[in-house]
């Protein structure tokens, strides 16, 4: 069964004001969600991946303005949405939140990221770190949710699979001076488990930090369908989900995993 996924490769630059940016991406978003079955944004697109401080200043609960307008996108659409992730506030925590949306709008899933990148500093100085593997059905199969730094984790992978899962999803802000590192993580992470990988990355400078790009759709084979440059664009690609399932009775190396 073929299915369409689009990336929005988005520019993330600190000269931006945040609700201006956000402006930008809901029409954006807005105008490609009627063709495609799945559109995913980057991680914290709103406020930039590398600015802890916007983070700080533009968090908000998963009732929040920005969940519901992309909510609203979604059911306006009828597509499910990848909302990116955002900076979520629950009390007086703070979590990176990959959020994805239904067709009709309601919440299917929010994954609080589990490996926060910054080796105490970053992230680490204002998130506290998620604990539950998240995977959700969406028009990839039953797909795991995942974030950036978490593309290092190959355990993580490993448990969406144990979970069921024949695609992994993920928002991302990885950095240019370790792009190389991205797109080889990523279609390991494909080829290991055999299954479908959707990353989507940003590009711009805040933080002074230069994002990377490179959004990327790989089989669950480790061939690349699809994959972005270094500036704004619009990744996507036709995914055909039957064809994991069929390369896993091929070729059922996952059967022979020992740990």
């Amino acid at each position: 069964m073929s299915t369409t996924v689009a990336c929005l490769q988005l520019r993330i630059d600190s000269v931006e004001p945040v609700a201006e940016r956000v402006e930008r991406t809901l029409a954006w978003l807005a105008e490609v969600a009627p063709t495609a079955d799945l559109v995913v944004l980057p991680e914290l697109w709103h406020v930039g991946a590398f600015d802890i401080e916007a983070a700080r200043a533009h968090a908000e609960p998963l009732d929040g303005p920005l969940v519901l307008a992309l909510s609203k996108v979604a059911r306006d659409s009828q597509t499910w949405i990848h909302g990116g992730s955002i900076a979520e506030r629950d009390g007086d925590n703070y979590f990176n939140t990959s959020v994805v949306f239904a067709p009709d709008g309601s919440l299917a899933a929010a994954y609080r990221k589990i490996h926060l990148f910054g080796f105490d500093g970053g992230e680490t100085t204002l998130m506290s770190a998620g604990e539950d593997v998240i995977t959700v059905d969406l028009p990839t199969g039953k797909s795991g949710i995942a974030t950036c730094y978490d593309l290092r984790f190959p355990e993580l992978f490993r448990a969406f699979v144990d979970e069921g899962a024949t695609a992994a999803v993920l928002a991302s802000g990885w950095p240019t001076r370790r792009i190389n590192h991205w797109s080889v993580l990523a279609r390991a992470r494909a080829i290991e488990n055999q299954m479908l990988v959707v990353a989507c990355n940003e590009v711009g400078t805040h933080g002074g930090t230069e994002l990377g790009g490179r959004s990327i759709i790989v089989d669950a084979r480790g061939e690349v369908l699809a994959e972005g440059g270094s500036e704004e664009e619009l990744v996507i690609a036709q995914v055909d989900i039957d064809d994991t399932l069929l390369w896993r009775e091929q070729f059922p190396n996952l059967a022979d995993r020992v740990l």
